[in-house]
């Protein structure tokens, strides 16, 4: 063993040890690893800095601005909703469901995307069913690696071992020829994920401010608005119709507070905001906040040639994706204090609407509009998203006190979903075409979104998880430095030493723990590479058929589940599942070995030696 790899696979040592105490931020380790690489001279500057410029990291990047442009445009919500509506309030239906979606979704296309796409997905079902995502990313970032196990186009190694055995004149492997393999896998993975969750996310790792962010239900009830919240829609005679709400006086001669209107575009109803000056269309629905208990309703609807209609959840909850809350208060400098939210026009002047008042401690009740504010004043105002963000940045007026949890499942831009689908289906058929390289792919698909407004760019950078990206750039020189220095042939030599001589099987169980082992270390593609003629070589050797050598090398080198830096899949869920390193080896090193299992005693089954 030269110098220069003893050195490397010392600095190797040190890099998992510091990975798994996490006393050091993992993309802080990473750069230290390229620092290290090049003050020794054992890479080139360019050597070490070779995955800023490689494809996949800039894919991923890619992949999360994709993932929030669905979540600001709804469709990630959706699915979540899909997602909950199949499973209940059951943790077990939903685990189940999701990794069956994810593996199915995942044979045809890029397990990565898949995974990116899942994520918001995962952590707006786990707000929902209020519990922690750490109970759900781990499964789905299985999920993701099982799907590379389901079709031969599945994931890149199954190709490159497939493409290794026509080279050497053998038959390849058909297009369903591992699926078997990877059915059994997703069972076991189901089943093995609802034994191993309890050891994950036992505890919701949020910080104190985030577990007591208050939400719709606190407000409503500290502003006393339960059953004033009504759903109407403008009939075609309706008086209504032309004009606008200021022009109608609605809240001062009924306490009627319009504070979204629903309106028929394209054949869906799209949220629309509530403001002074919009007027109001036939078919309209109105969502108003009927402050006055003293108003007869069936006399206000006649009135006013009006249709009650179903409101779901309480006051409003069910559209706080469209219609946010927040808690104002009023500036001491403010020239609106002793104006009433008449006097000011609060409505026309901020587009939003007022619905309650506290003063000292205690929510007003009756008419506000003709309320003075006072200072020390709190002011619960319902609107629209967009406007109430303008109100906590641009407004000299007022300070934002508190947002509702649900402010972080908005999407504003709802109204894009269907531009979000078309550039997700198209990025997908490119994918599914192999005529263009998937980086390529996702970066049509990230400029089309913002080209139809999904996404901004300020929400496109936010939405890479730098950390991530990092991590991945800094592990990469591992794969050059140890072929570099000699330490891959020096492995390779010795396994045909080790198991050379034994049996078939035996040679099969060698050739899965030293691509696991590799996998740790190099992407699974690079595995595959350097594994494929390995495995050929020692079938040939040992006299036997190569194809259930070089299948259990596409199988292991698809079980990258023990390391977060094992797959972009793993990287991808490590942040928001907020895991450690050391959760990455307690769960994935076991359902490692259950997968080692069933390929050696089912591979050659399907493929006799």
């Amino acid at each position: 063993m030269s110098s220069e790899l003893l050195w490397v696979l010392t600095l190797l040592l040190i890099a998992i040890v510091l990975f798994t105490t996490n006393k050091v931020r993992m993309d802080v380790v990473a750069l230290l690893v390229i620092i290290a690489f090049v003050l020794s001279d054992t890479l080139t500057l360019s050597e070490a800095t070779v995955g800023f410029s490689d494809p996949n990291v800039l894919l991923i990047a890619a992949l999360f601005v994709i993932g929030e442009g669905l979540v600001r445009t709804g469709v990630a919500y959706q699915m979540g909703d899909w997602l909950v509506r199949v499973a209940g309030n059951s943790e077990t239906k939903m685990l189940a469901w999701l990794m069956l979606s994810v593996a199915g979704l995942g044979a045809f296309m890029s397990s990565t995307g898949v995974v990116a796409i899942f994520i918001p997905v995962v952590l707006s079902v786990a707000t929902r069913m209020k519990t922690s995502p750490g109970r759900l990313m781990m499964p789905l970032g299985f999920a993701g690696l099982i799907s590379g196990m389901m079709t031969l186009v599945a994931t890149p190694p199954n190709m490159v071992v497939n493409s290794e055995l026509v080279r050497e004149g053998l038959r390849g492997f058909g297009f369903f020829s591992i699926t078997p393999i990877g059915l059994l896998v997703l069972v076991a993975g189901v089943v093995y994920m609802l034994v191993a969750r309890r050891w994950l996310g036992g505890k919701n790792r949020q910080t104190a401010d985030e577990r007591y962010q208050r939400t719709f239900r606190d407000l409503i009830r500290d502003y006393k608005l339960s059953g004033r919240a009504r759903r109407f829609s403008i009939r075609p005679d309706s008086p209504l119709v032309g004009h606008t709400l200021d022009e109608l006086g609605l809240r001062a001669r009924y306490g009627a507070n319009v504070i979204g209107i629903e309106r028929w575009r394209k054949f869906r109803r799209v949220m629309i905001a509530a403001t002074g000056d919009r007027e109001l269309k036939v078919k309209d629905a109105l969502l108003v906040d009927m402050s006055d208990s003293d108003v007869d309703l069936r006399e206000f609807c006649r009135d006013q040639q009006l249709e009650p209609m179903v409101l779901r959840g309480e006051y409003f909850s069910a559209q706080s994706r469209d219609v946010g809350m927040a808690e104002v208060s009023v500036l001491p400098e403010s020239q609106l204090l002793g104006q009433s939210l008449r006097g000011m026009k609060f409505r026309t002047r901020y587009g939003l609407n007022v619905v309650g008042i506290r003063r000292g401690g205690k929510a007003l009740e009756g008419k506000l509009v003709d309320e003075p504010l006072l200072l020390g004043d709190t002011l619960l105002v319902i609107g629209d998203w967009k406007l109430i963000r303008a109100l906590k940045t641009k407004t000299p007026d007022f300070i934002v006190l508190n947002l509702p949890i649900e402010e972080e499942n908005a999407a504003p831009a709802a109204s894009q979903a269907p531009h979000a689908l078309f550039c997700l289906a198209l990025m997908v058929a490119m994918m599914l075409t192999n005529e263009i390289p998937n980086f390529v792919a996702a970066l049509i698909a990230c400029l089309l979104m913002g080209k139809f407004r999904c996404i901004d760019m300020e929400s496109a950078y936010r939405a890479i998880h730098w950390p991530s990206i990092i991590l991945i750039v800094g592990m990469m020189p591992f794969a050059l430095a140890l072929q570099k220095t000699g330490g891959i042939d020096l492995i390779v030599r010795g396994l045909m030493d080790i198991a050379g001589n034994q049996g078939p099987r035996v040679m099969l169980v060698c050739l899965f723990v030293l691509c696991a082992v590799i996998g740790l270390f190099i992407s699974n593609t690079a595995t595959a590479v350097l594994m494929a003629p390995i495995a050929i070589a020692a079938a040939n050797e040992m006299a036997v058929s190569p194809l259930p050598f070089a299948m259990v090398i596409g199988v292991a080198a698809s079980a990258a589940f023990m390391t977060p830096v094992s797959s972009p899949v793993n990287t991808l869920v490590l942040g928001p599942g907020g895991y450690r390193f050391a959760d990455f080896l307690k769960l994935g090193v076991p359902f490692t070995l259950i997968v080692m299992g069933i390929s050696v005693a089912i591979i050659p089954i399907l493929f006799p030696f």
